[in-house]
């Protein structure tokens, strides 16, 4: 079967596919092409809002237990406080019945009761909670938030029952048709696979299978394609741009295991382990993160400011003029920008300073020279490309459009790196991969980050670094 029997909207022809269609496999780190609508608002979860709504009236009717005197005391808002604060941060999809809810809301509930009671005990020892009271208490609010969770989850699966998100099953077509035939004899799931992507049909009857970019782009346009599911290992390295474009048009990419032995998994879809992928996660950081550049790169500036100065005016004085050094460099989205360093060596010409990989350990430079990229002072200028947004305190290194373009050919993923913007530092800097090391190390480590982002990982990364300062460096 192929993408031919795909029912298409009221009004709109098929369209001609021609006889030598395109891959839908895409080049590796390119988008295969694909015009799908802008970002759409993402379905990636449900709003927290009435679960939150859920355990605030559960804790309320908890407090009814006390006294009137303690209900309007200090105890009543550590108690509802506790409560939220120890709920679960993640909720399943399709969320659980009363049945599974009711263990772990008793637990946390018991412990925001202990604990709030020892602390009223030892503030107000005479006015300290009865066993009675802190059991009773307990009771109610477990029995109420379990219920009224559940009520939330059951609202949930109905409503996606009336309407499941439409689905692309992403792999080999023997096994993207076997998930999709569980998932479509499991509506309760709310994901209805429309079609399935791979390279050939397999002569399997079931989902119409994709085989095109065009035919991609018309399955996720007419049939508003909410969630994307890979179901083999190989999908998320050969068809890791292809998934991204479709994450950035507002899918929820899960990855399925169709095929493995089974082991305990937090979520489920009919049956198959599975997880959230997260593919654009540069997204979600850079407000945070920019806010953090700013204010860092900016007081960093002011304090450095003499002794920038000082190399500045000691780099002129041993070495001539040109003491800044400008070269492009690659940043975020493959977009060029002018980085900025003290120079150090004085290459013999644009080409040399373009293409040639490394001069760490020239014995040609000048003491001092050696002395700021030993000490990685010559990168501090890039502050200020922190400052402008061309960069940003902690990221993947950027580098030369010549050697970009090279080791996108040669190393799966290095493309990928460009989700983000380029740091003064990295992970895999502080991991020693600086100079003259492995590429295809250095593009891993990078990945990692950006798929692990945290602030607080930039400031472990940035501590790191600056234990490191005095190691010799080559970047």
């Amino acid at each position: 079967m192929t993408a031919e029997h795909t029912v298409t909207s009221p009004g709109v022809p098929p369209r001609d596919h021609g006889s030598s269609p395109v891959s839908v496999m895409p080049p590796r780190d390119t988008a295969g092409g694909l015009r799908l609508p802008g970002p759409r608002p993402s379905a990636r979860s449900a709003s927290p809002v009435p679960l939150l709504l859920a355990d605030a009236a559960a804790a309320l009717l908890g407090t009814l237990t006390l006294s009137a005197a303690q209900r309007y005391s200090p105890l009543a808002a550590l108690l509802i406080a506790a409560s939220l604060l120890l709920r679960p941060r993640g909720d399943r999809s399709p969320g659980p019945g009363l049945l599974e809810e009711l263990p772990p809301v008793c637990g946390r509930v018991a412990v925001a009761w202990l604990a709030s009671a020892a602390l009223w005990a030892a503030y107000r020892p005479e006015h300290a909670l009865s066993a009675g009271a802190v059991l009773t208490g307990l009771v109610l609010q477990s029995a109420a938030g379990g219920a009224l969770r559940a009520a939330v989850h059951g609202r949930r699966r109905a409503a996606l029952r009336r309407h499941p998100h439409a689905a692309l099953v992403v792999g080999p077509a023997a096994t993207a048709q076997r998930v999709a035939a569980a998932l479509l004899r499991h509506p309760g799931c709310g994901v209805r696979p429309v079609g399935i992507v791979a390279e050939q049909p397999d002569g399997i009857e079931g989902l119409p299978v994709l085989r095109t970019g065009e035919e991609v782009e018309r399955a996720v346009i007419q049939n508003g394609v909410r969630a994307v599911l890979t179901v083999h290992p190989s999908v998320l390295a050969g068809q890791g741009p292809l998934l991204r474009t479709l994450a950035d048009a507002g899918c929820v990419v899960r990855e399925i295991d169709a095929d493995s032995p089974p082991y305990p998994a937090q979520e489920r879809l009919a049956g198959f382990p599975c997880r959230r992928l997260d593919l654009s996660p540069a997204r979600r950081s850079s407000a945070g993160k920019r806010v953090f550049d700013i204010l860092v790169s900016g007081t960093l500036l002011l304090l450095a400011g003499p002794l920038l100065l000082v190399c500045a005016l000691t780099l002129r004085i041993s070495d001539g003029p040109g003491v800044v050094f400008r070269q492009e460099r690659i940043g975020r989205g493959g977009e060029p920008f002018t980085l900025l360093k003290f120079r150090t060596h004085r290459p013999v010409d644009e080409h040399e300073s373009a293409t040639r990989w490394s001069v760490a350990n020239e014995n040609e430079m000048r003491r001092f020279c050696r002395m700021l990229r030993r000490t990685s002072l010559d990168e501090l200028l890039q502050l200020w490309n922190v400052l402008r947004g061309d960069m940003s305190l902690v990221g993947p290194r950027p580098e030369r459009p010549y050697f970009v373009s090279q080791f996108s050919r040669t190393y799966p993923g290095y493309a990928a790196r460009h989700r983000m913007r380029a740091g003064i530092t990295g992970l895999a800097q502080v991991r020693g991969l600086r100079g003259d090391t492995s590429i295809e190390d250095r593009c891993r480590f990078d990945n990692a980050y950006i798929d692990d982002w945290s602030l607080w990982q930039d400031i472990c990364i940035l501590l790191r670094t600056a234990v490191t300062l005095v190691r010799p460096t080559g970047s």
